[in-house]
């Protein structure tokens, strides 16, 4: 950790004692891990107090650790112009336990809050309008989870019949196709590749460079 770094560091331990938990430093980025309950009182102090600045959220996103308890980071990117600085807050939570909005110090935590509930089903509270952001109001589940299947529980079609978009049970077709194992696309090995496939025998073999060639004309003879 270089030394601007630690000092910083030094300093925001020495402000909130009850608040911070620890400051590491990885690949010099300084980071700091906060308690839930108090991340108001974090950004708001990093925001207004002279040596810190940080006036700008970049960003607020999740992390999911299913093997560990609790389950869940909140991470706060912040920014100061002022000290050409930048910061990470970390709080750890889980799916019951919710997270105070940040609204009220950064107007921008809006919809990283909103964006973080629906990927991650963290909750924040007095959050103004928490709500989905990037999938529907009808959609099941938090498809950021690590537990979370890549092939979702819904899929989404247009019915001619009903005139409406309509949610289905997500069918896996694939699982029950007939494979062919000879086929030049699936299944193949080296042994299947040295064996004639069906089909490969009606294409006539490339006719050599020798054979196409036209045999040399004689030498004329010398009298």
């Amino acid at each position: 950790m270089n030394q601007a770094l630690k000092d910083l560091g030094d300093h925001i331990i020495a402000a909130l004692p009850q608040e911070v938990l620890g400051i590491d430093a990885p690949r010099d980025e300084l980071t700091v891990i906060a308690r839930a309950s108090a991340i108001v009182r974090v950004l708001t102090f990093l925001r207004d107090d002279a040596s810190c600045q940080f006036k700008v959220l970049l960003d607020i996103c999740g992390v999911d650790y299913p093997e560990r308890d609790p389950r869940f980071d909140a991470v706060y990117h912040l920014l100061s112009l002022k000290h050409n600085q930048r910061i990470r807050v970390k709080v750890a939570t889980d799916e019951a336990t919710p997270v105070p909005s940040v609204v009220a110090v950064f107007s921008a935590a809006g919809w990283y809050e909103r964006e973080t509930w629906d990927l991650y089903g963290i909750f924040f509270a007095d959050h103004p309008d928490l709500r989905r952001i990037l999938t529907d109001y009808g959609f099941e589940g938090h498809p950021l989870r690590k537990d979370f299947p890549l092939t979702g529980y819904v899929e989404v079609r247009y019915d001619d019949e009903q005139k409406r978009v309509v949610y289905e049970p997500v069918r896996l077709t694939q699982d029950f196709r007939s494979f062919d194992f000879l086929s030049p696309w699936e299944g193949m090995t080296p042994e299947l590749r040295a064996r004639i496939l069906p089909g490969d025998e009606k294409a006539a073999p490339p006719a050599s460079p020798a054979a196409a060639a036209p045999p040399p004309a004689p030498k004329a003879s010398q009298s």
